[in-house]
């Protein structure tokens, strides 16, 4: 195994704990946006309706994808600036 791989491993675990911090931060605040109700549903939530649990599912994946590829991307970087090697 690569040194750089190695190297990442703990850097990725860090990273993908706080790519979900900030993603679900984000997802709060674009549903304050969306629904203008600070409540997130969730899929067993009687009171919502299928449109609202299936718009807020699709927004929140959107944002959990975007954000772990940047972190993601930003920590691949980082390595390769600290190790010198593509943490591939």
């Amino acid at each position: 195994m690569k040194a750089s791989k190695v190297a990442y491993r703990p850097v990725g675990l860090a990273l993908g704990t706080v790519s979900g911090l900030i993603a679900g931060a984000a997802f709060k605040q674009v549903w304050k946006i969306v629904e203008g109700d600070g409540d997130t549903p969730s899929a067993t939530d009687e009171d919502r309706s299928w449109k609202q649990i299936l718009i807020a599912a699709a927004i929140q994946g959107a944002i959990f994808a975007v954000v772990k590829a940047a972190v993601d991307r930003s920590g691949a970087v980082a390595t390769r600036r600290v190790t010198g090697a593509w943490p591939g």
